[in-house]
């Protein structure tokens, strides 16, 4: 998104916070196709589910809807994705829990680029994000905004008010972190 559209949204997150209806509408309509953009993409790895990157989008402004505590447009999208996450994990639990036997795997394959091993469970991944919150939110928050967010290291650098080399080497420990606990050992 171009400098004068993220300074658009950012000024529309304000006017929203004020109670600025109108403001509302536009923001949803600025922000709608990049939301569905990194619902596609964490979708586009999830097999069997029957959720559709519109339906994750508006589940996921459903739970960010009444917040009005954004800084700017990094921020929100930071926001926007741990609401996916947490309307993926709610959607694969209600489908595990259809199956009588506890339900089929469902795997997000090539979804979480850091992992090469290729497939990870989104409610193991899940799992391993609750663990490493406890010892480091930062991380998580991170994760959150680049895996689920689709944020940029540059992004992710305004939002935590850092440099980019300070997000890659997060990204680094994050990635050695949940590869270790998701292929069984356990993380340090």
């Amino acid at each position: 998104m171009e400098d004068s559209r993220a300074g658009e949204v950012t000024l529309l997150l304000r006017r929203v916070a004020d109670g600025d209806t109108d403001a509302r509408a536009r923001l949803a309509e600025l922000v709608y196709h990049e939301l569905r953009g990194m619902a596609a993409r964490q979708l586009r790895g999830l097999q069997g589910a029957t959720l559709q990157p519109t339906a994750l989008v508006h589940e996921a402004w459903l739970k960010i809807a009444g917040r009005h505590d954004f800084d700017n447009r990094g921020h929100f999208l930071g926001v926007a994705g741990k609401a996916m996450r947490s309307v993926l994990v709610d959607h694969v639990r209600a489908r595990k829990a259809q199956k009588r036997d506890g339900g089929e795997r469902r795997e997000l394959d090539d979804a979480i680029a850091f992992l090469e091993a290729g497939e990870v469970d989104l409610l193991d991944l899940d799992l391993a994000l609750a663990e490493l919150e406890t010892d480091d939110p930062l991380l998580v928050g991170l994760v959150e905004m680049r895996f689920f967010g689709g944020m940029t290291n540059a992004e992710i650098a305004a939002v935590q008010g850092c440099s980019e080399s300070t997000v890659e080497r997060g990204w680094r420990a994050a990635r050695a972190w949940l590869r270790q606990r998701l292929d069984g050992g356990e993380a340090s």
